[in-house]
């Protein structure tokens, strides 16, 4: 579809400067955009305007003409307005200060207070239909790159350029995803429904995970709601212009009056951060003056001087079309996006996401059965829609070189040499070779090494969707050469609702059985524990277990994210390295410790989302609060069982914005132990004495250091996103990020599970000289705490961390410095 697209420089016809925040339209329209601070602009429409209007405060405004249907480019000099002064005043060149009063604010502040009127909640029923499309393209790609002998077979790739759409870029398609959804709202009881109705995206072929990408992909291009107070962009939280506090965060400047084309008036404003080093935007925004104060069009430019990795800009164009009521709704979203690994290479990715809304109906109620969660559907019936289906819903039409992208990627993942590539690409990523039906990994634990086990080997792998869509298999088997003992695992998997177990809703029944050594209370969630870089610890670290660990497990996952399990277990503990033997009173010795137990769990984690891909799925943090609560119970004489007790244990992660400050994540955790037991059965804290910073564990507590039988647990852990350093020239360039967290425990052990009280139970481990190394915790918490700075090269953080509490425990370290390896935005 043709476009008049106009781009170009607006500057002071006399001092060749720049101007910021011109007002640039299309004469007789309501399509208009501002300058940026570099004085660039770029309008668009689907008509054929042949007039462009520009104005700015103490300049001459001019009209000039345009070619409809076409891309130009217009370089425009502004000459300052002259006047005649009969008496001249010298005044210093103080700039005038800005008044937070001033009448742009108080408009501002009828948008805040009209906002509860604007927003389609205000309605008792709302429903309408989305087209969601995702592109992404290689832009700017050098002619001796496309020339280069490696990508001589994929020449037919580089021909299906696009230099039309967006002026200045020469576009490759690589990455197109569309989807049409019907979304049903209800004020009382409040509920939003979302209903998929068709969903098409190229597919790069077994190597590579194509919907995990998308949902990558989609998560940086979150929705942008102006009317909310923040919009999550990036990983990163903006402060809208519109919020309730923006004023605080904002200056904003009235630039121009326009007639929209039903008539009305609208104010046009421009908004710029008070402090351009916060995670803030920038543009125009345009306000009714029909006594609704709605935004009727905004423009948000992400702030360049924010601490972002790879992006060069962003921008988010929002249009509202009046409804019948005079109301406004949004009709179209579009999201650009452009990044590369430096700021002055032109090669790089562009990004565009456009959602187009359309036939809305306003109280409209609906039969009770349309506000449920839907009827679980095969996902795959909705990929395959016909081409009819998109011809009746693709409510934004494809460029031709999106149009062409389908197919070439297609013809791309039947190349064998695009296929290898995709294999070693998958393996240095995801840690997983692909053969079809099943896949060998994960990479990272083919070889490590402990004191007990020595030099490792393991080798593993897992069926896929390709195999069967109802019962997945996977396992492994490793060898230790000190040792000289085989270990293994093998689980079984039958899906209940004919879905992939990796798929939300999950709803499967698994078995599985494990021999492997474990660190006493080490979780594998938390520490793989034959992962490569984790095998290298300080201190001490050669108390093991020898775990045979029969289970099985039902999960059973609601739309509403509730979900409980249900599992029953045996576990034969036999202690290894220094921890052998169990000695129990008067030097009594136990070669093993056998439970068998009947789990029950539950947990509520609202509006959660997950980076889903075939073979994975992985929680995306979000502000919602996720809760969980597990009760188990021991069963002494059934299946071999030793001991008969109960324990609960609680857990509450949360993720807080706290803009301009950026954001933490808390965990809450709570655990007590009821019935007399050896220190295995307790809760053993999780230390951790790799050089790793993990998130979940006490940094410098030592491996089996601390037990209890009630425990209470906090941390906190606070991402500053650069808050300080964007303020520190070289720190803003380097583009470093501060951390801190804190993290105590507290925690009891009642005299009937302490050892030196009643002999008959295990007594705690001691070290080579007889010195105990196990504890239960006093009345002073442990405490340990940390700053760090993190995105250095990208995806390294390190933290300085300090112990502030049992610091006379034996071979315990007071400081260290600990790395992690992330990689963010």
């Amino acid at each position: 579809m043709a476009q008049t697209v106009v781009t170009g420089t607006i500057t002071d016809a006399s001092t060749r400067q720049p101007l910021p925040y011109v007002s640039v339209a299309f004469l007789g329209s309501n399509v208009g955009v501002t300058t940026n601070v570099q004085g660039q602009y770029t309008i668009r429409s689907a008509q054929p305007y042949t007039q462009l209007k520009v104005s700015y405060i103490g300049y001459r405004e001019a009209v000039y003409p345009v070619k409809g249907d076409k891309v130009q480019t217009l370089n425009i000099r502004l000459a300052p307005t002259s006047t005649q002064l009969n008496e001249v005043t010298i005044k210093t060149a103080k700039k005038p200060k800005y008044d937070n009063e001033n009448p742009a604010v108080k408009l501002i502040r009828q948008v805040i207070a009209n906002k509860p009127k604007n927003r389609p909640e205000a309605y008792d029923y709302v429903e309408y239909k989305e087209y969601d499309k995702m592109q992404f393209s290689l832009s700017n790609i050098s002619e001796k790159t496309k020339q280069r002998r490696i990508f001589r077979k994929y020449r037919f790739m580089f021909e299906n350029k696009d230099s039309v759409t967006y002026p200045g870029k020469s576009l490759l398609p690589i990455f197109l995803k569309e989807r049409v959804t019907e979304t049903f709202y209800r004020k009382n009881p409040e509920v939003k429904r979302e209903k998929l109705l068709g969903e098409k995206s190229v597919n790069f072929g077994p190597g590579f995970d194509t919907e995990g990408i998308g949902q990558y992909f989609q998560q940086l291009y979150s929705k942008v709601d102006i009317y909310d107070n923040s919009s999550l962009l990036l990983n990163r939280e903006f402060i809208s212009p519109i919020a309730n506090d923006a004023p605080t965060y904002y200056k904003y400047f009235i630039v121009d009056t326009v007639v929209a084309d039903n008539g009305k008036k609208l104010i046009e404003l421009s908004f710029t951060p008070r402090n351009t080093n916060n995670i803030l935007f920038e543009g125009e925004i345009f306000i009714t003056l029909d006594g609704n104060y709605a935004v009727q069009k905004a423009a948000l430019n992400v702030n360049n001087n924010i601490n972002v990795n790879f992006v060069r800009s962003m921008h988010i164009d929002l249009d509202f079309e009046p409804s019948t009521d005079g109301r406004y709704h949004l009709q179209r979203s579009n999201t650009y996006a452009d990044f590369g690994i430096t700021a002055k290479r032109k090669s790089g990715l562009f990004g565009v996401r456009t959602l187009t809304r359309r036939d809305y109906a306003i109280n409209k109620p609906r039969a009770d059965t349309t506000y449920l969660p839907p009827v679980e559907t095969d996902n795959e019936d909705l990929k395959h829609r016909p081409e009819s289906f998109w011809a009746a819903n693709r409510y934004d039409t494809l460029s031709t070189a999106e149009a062409r992208a389908y197919k070439n990627i297609d013809s791309l993942t039947h190349m064998p040499s695009f296929r290898r590539t995709a294999d070693i690409i998958n393996l240095l990523f995801a840690g997983f070779k692909n053969f079809g039906p099943f896949e060998i990994g994960p990479a990272s634990a083919f070889y490590s090494f402990n004191p007990v086990e020595g030099f490792r080997l393991r080798a593993g792998g897992r069926t896929t969707a390709d195999f069967s869509r109802k019962i997945f298999f996977e396992g492994y088997g490793a060898y230790g050469f000190k040792d000289k003992r085989w270990k293994y695992f093998i689980a079984s998997t039958w899906s209940l609702n004919g879905k992939s177990i990796y798929r939300f809703p999950q709803h499967y029944i698994r078995a599985s059985f494990q021999r492997d050594t474990k660190i006493p209370g080490q979780e594998l969630q938390f520490v793989q524990e034959d992962n490569f870089l984790l095998s290298f610890k300080r201190g001490q670290n050669d108390k093991y277990l020898y775990n045979d660990n029969y289970r099985i497990d039902y999960i059973k996952e609601y739309e509403n994210h509730f979900s409980y399990t249900v599992g029953l277990s045996k576990l034969t503990q036999t202690p290894a390295g220094s921890l052998y033997p169990f000695i129990g009173s008067q030097n009594n010795i136990f070669n093993n410790l056998t439970t068998s137990e009947v789990s029950f769990g539950v947990r509520y984690a609202p509006n959660e989302k997950f980076y889903q891909g075939k073979l994975f799925r992985t929680p995306i943090r979000n502000q919602y609060p996720k809760i969980s609560l597990d009760y188990t119970m021991g069963l002494k004489d059934v299946l071999g069982g030793d001991y008969s007790y109960q324990q609960l244990k609680f857990r509450l992660d949360k993720r807080n914005y706290v803009a301009p400050f950026g954001f933490n994540d808390i965990t809450v955790e709570a655990s007590r132990t009821f019935g007399k037991v050896p220190y295995p059965l307790l809760n053993i804290h999780r230390g951790n004495q790799t050089f790793s910073y993990v998130i979940d564990n006490f940094n410098l507590m030592n491996f089996l250091e601390f037990v209890s039988d009630k425990s209470a647990s906090v941390i906190v852990d606070h991402h500053f996103g650069g808050f300080f350093f964007n303020k520190i020239p070289l720190f803003k360039k380097l583009k470093w990020r501060e951390t801190a967290s804190v993290k105590a425990l507290f925690g009891g052990l009642d005299s009937k599970n302490n050892p030196s009280i009643h002999p008959d139970l295990f007594q705690f481990p001691k070290d080579g000289n007889g010195e105990q190394i196990t504890y239960g915790l006093g009345r002073t918490p442990y405490v340990e705490g940390s700053v760090g700075i993190e995105n250095i090269f990208k995806f390294v953080r390190i933290d300085a961390v300090k112990r502030f509490t049992y610091l006379d425990n034996p071979d315990v370290a007071k400081f260290g410095v600990r790395v992690k390896i992330k990689f963010d935005f």
